[in-house]
């Protein structure tokens, strides 16, 4: 399918359903990689999902893309760039609009799938405007609170789900960082899955398997 010329670059896959608008999943990689990274797997969701993997706005040498820089020379090890990862946030934000004016996607039903800082950014979107999303596939990542909107908490949440999941030995986003999620989640009441695989920074098959089942079983 021909992608429209939007703020953010992008590769779609359409929804197999013909009539009416389709319900949407937004793709949102990892620090250093690109949009075809979590696309491999979109041939595996369900069909009715129209799948839109959006390319991070920063670039990187020599390669590569991110939604914010993180500066691994700081002194207490990595910083992130807080400001550029709201710029991100709200880029997102506008880009899921224009994209379903575009291509005459279901604004009612969105879900956002990220891995690592894609988590992260998806976390921040879906928690700062819970009235646009209504799942996400939140896979190694963490909530990072300073890059929600201000007076997020008194936001409804109702009408939010959120799968997670994280490596037990993961090297580069500590498991404590994400266990602090669910807590989270739990006060503002949203309803989450929350689990744990042997693996490192990345998706085993059986953590696939589960996210899969769950938007399945989430429709």
């Amino acid at each position: 399918m021909t992608t429209a010329p939007l703020s953010l670059e992008h590769i779609i896959k359409p929804s197999s359903i013909k009539q009416g608008k389709a319900p949407v999943l937004f793709m949102l990689h990892g620090y250093g990689s690109n949009e075809e990274d979590l696309f491999s797997f979109a041939e595996e969701l369900p069909g009715e999902y129209c799948i839109i993997s959006i390319r991070a706005p920063y670039t990187l040498q020599p390669f590569g893309y991110a939604w914010y820089a993180i500066h691994f020379d700081n002194e207490q090890g990595k910083w992130s760039d807080d400001a550029q990862a709201i710029a991100s946030r709200d880029k997102i934000v506008a880009f899921i609009e224009e994209a379903c004016n575009a291509y005459q996607l279901d604004q009612e039903d969105v879900t956002l799938l990220g891995f690592s800082q894609g988590t992260i950014l998806s976390y921040a979107v879906a928690l700062s405007y819970p009235e646009k999303i209504k799942r996400v596939v939140a896979l190694s990542g963490y909530i990072n609170e300073r890059i929600l909107k201000e007076g997020y908490a008194e936001k409804d949440f109702q009408s939010l789900k959120i799968y997670a999941s994280h490596g037990q030995v993961d090297q580069v986003i500590p498991i404590a960082w994400a266990q602090k999620a669910p807590e989270l989640l739990k006060e503002l009441g949203i309803a989450h899955v929350f689990e744990e695989f042997p693996v490192g920074h990345g998706v085993a098959p059986q953590n696939f398997y589960s996210l899969k089942k769950w938007l399945e079983e989430n429709r």
